[in-house]
């Protein structure tokens, strides 16, 4: 029995698919000394089975995205969530580190084709409904972050790292029953268009060609990377350098992600009150910038208290959940009939920028202070906004006057 898109049914599954991904990565974080202990192999080298699944993460969208277009939405989410649960599985029988990390690839791979749930949701609403659809998806994806830590721990002290992996092949099961027996397609696929390597690069060449579609990618990859600096040093700076416990950080972790939440909700709010996607980009992107400076202005004079860039890292949380949705959607919107390749593109190039950060602030971090953090952050979040003002606006302003010229050409030329 098929979901109606309108229903609250669907966007919840919506947003438990595009959480795949995250919780990929957070219910595993408690089970890294478990996991190092029973395939003899150190927790860093044991580490390693995160920077696979990040890869893939990165990596599979790029033929997602096209093939999506061709064929559909939905054999594509079937064939990834399938993988996924199947991976899942064999990570939980794994019996070395070689062949986790390779089923950890695999299972990444398989998670990164929920990324195309921001496409369906292009596919089926129009600008406004979307924008207040993808904020609902951030918010289901910030629940999940939240949860898992938790349900990671719990279940390692039920079982053990082995029950972990095996609770995601029993969601993606799940996943996946739903998908095949309550989804329709919602792609318009063009049946004339033939799947070749010279189609996927004229499709990936024309995202990289619209300076629109660009620009919003540009603005996302900044703040993608803002985000994956602050996840990354904020552990480093709490636990390393304050000697808080997991389980205090855990309570921060938690809060910005819970920040990020309200974001995305005060956007879809606003969102149904007239105010405009420009206008919360503005404040969004200005206020991540500021407070990202703020952070690094303390850093540099020394004076650091816990709560205080707690509360600031709460406030970048909060703006970037206003600020996304409003991206995601202003990056498809162009180029509808290639809607999966673009997100794919836009998805790819955000957690490629997001690991480089994530790099940055480990190579870099002095263990003494949050200066990698809180500069890499900064940086990150100054591209974004200059991104926003000197290359979307000014392509939006272009697109717009565009559109407006043709039906007052037209008109002019029936009137003659």
């Amino acid at each position: 029995m098929q979901i109606k898109p309108a229903s609250f049914a669907f966007t919840l599954l919506l947003g438990f698919l595009a959480a795949v991904p995250y919780s990929g990565i957070d219910i595993n974080l408690p089970a890294l000394a478990s996991t190092g202990a029973t395939l003899g192999a150190s927790p860093s080298d044991v580490g390693l089975t995160m920077s696979a699944f990040m890869l893939s993460l990165a990596a599979a969208p790029l033929i997602y995205g096209p093939v999506s277009d061709r064929f559909g939405r939905k054999p594509v989410v079937v064939f990834g969530v399938a993988l996924f649960a199947i991976a899942s599985l064999a990570c939980a029988v794994a019996q070395s580190l070689l062949v986790l990390l390779i089923c950890r690839f695999v299972q990444g791979v398989g998670a990164a084709s929920t990324a195309m749930t921001f496409a369906i949701i292009h596919d089926l609403f129009d600008e406004t409904t979307a924008r207040a659809r993808i904020a609902n998806v951030v918010v289901a994806i910030n629940v999940v972050t939240v949860i898992s830590p938790t349900a990671g721990a719990e279940l390692l002290t039920l079982g053990s790292w082995r029950l972990i992996y095996a609770t995601q092949a029993g969601i993606g099961v799940i996943l996946l029953l739903a998908v095949v027996f309550g989804f329709a397609e919602s792609a318009r696929i063009d049946s004339v268009e033939r799947m070749v390597p010279a189609v996927v690069v004229r499709s990936y060449l024309r995202v990289l060609a619209h300076p629109l579609s660009l620009a919003y990618i540009m603005v996302g990859a900044a703040g993608g990377a803002t985000v994956f600096a602050y996840v990354t040093g904020s552990s480093l700076f709490f636990i390393s350098v304050q000697g808080l416990r997991p389980d205090q950080y855990g309570l921060i972790f938690s809060a910005c992600s819970a920040a990020v939440m309200s974001g995305a909700l005060l956007d879809s709010r606003v969102g149904r009150n007239g105010i405009s996607p420009a206008q919360v980009q503005v404040i969004g992107l200005a206020l991540i910038a500021a407070t990202s400076t703020a952070l690094l202005v303390i850093t540099l004079a020394g004076w650091t208290p816990p709560s205080l860039v707690a509360a600031l890292l709460m406030a970048v949380a909060l703006a970037f959940g206003m600020t996304m949705p409003n991206v995601m959607n202003a990056t498809m919107r162009p180029l509808p009939d290639i809607a999966g390749t673009v997100g794919a593109a836009a998805g790819s190039i955000q957690m490629t920028a997001g690991a480089v950060a994530s790099g940055l602030v480990s190579a870099l971090f002095d263990g003494k202070s949050p200066l990698s953090m809180t500069a890499v952050m900064a940086a990150c979040s100054l591209l974004g906004l200059i991104a926003y003002w000197l290359l979307a606006r000014p392509a939006e302003r272009r697109i717009h006057s565009q559109e407006v010229k043709v039906p007052a050409a037209i008109e002019e030329a029936m009137h003659s």
